[in-house]
């Protein structure tokens, strides 16, 4: 299994808009069309990718990093993640979380944050696996945790 992040750009931006999660999982993350006005509003810190699996577009992902900001919950976050809802269940999340770590690391991050409901069990079974621990503060009504890196 080949797994590729890719800039979202004018040739896979349609395509990304259309990556939807189930309806459950809606209550979990903002719609990907969403997640990209967000990142035209944040130039230079957010970094939206779409997730390829064996050349084919499987989901959206988004970081921040913010150099500048000198808290470190800040300074290196997965803003979103998803995988579209007629490809879950086939690993596709793993790969690519195996995937966005090494991104991280590859680009000098000590540390990822990221966070979730904590009704998001699926979500948090993922982040559990891959060493992702609860930091015991809260972003809204959310439960942040933290990924240390180095």
């Amino acid at each position: 299994m080949k797994i590729e992040l890719k800039p979202i750009d004018d040739r896979n931006k349609s395509q990304c808009i259309t990556l939807k999660v189930t309806a459950d999982q809606m209550q979990y993350i903002a719609s990907n069309k969403d997640s990209l006005e967000e990142a035209s509003l944040n130039v230079g810190i957010a970094r939206p990718f779409a997730i390829y699996i064996d050349g084919t577009i499987v989901g959206f992902t988004m970081f921040a990093f913010d150099e500048e900001n000198d808290d470190p919950c800040d300074k290196y976050c997965l803003w979103r993640f998803m995988i579209d809802e007629s490809l879950q269940g086939k690993g596709y999340g793993s790969a690519a979380l195996k995937e966005i770590i090494r991104y991280f690391k590859e680009n000098d991050a000590d540390q990822i944050t990221l966070s979730t409901k904590e009704s998001n069990t699926a979500a948090l079974g993922l982040y559990h696996k891959f060493g992702f621990k609860e930091n015991g503060q809260m972003s809204e009504d959310e439960i942040v945790l933290k990924l240390h890196l180095k």
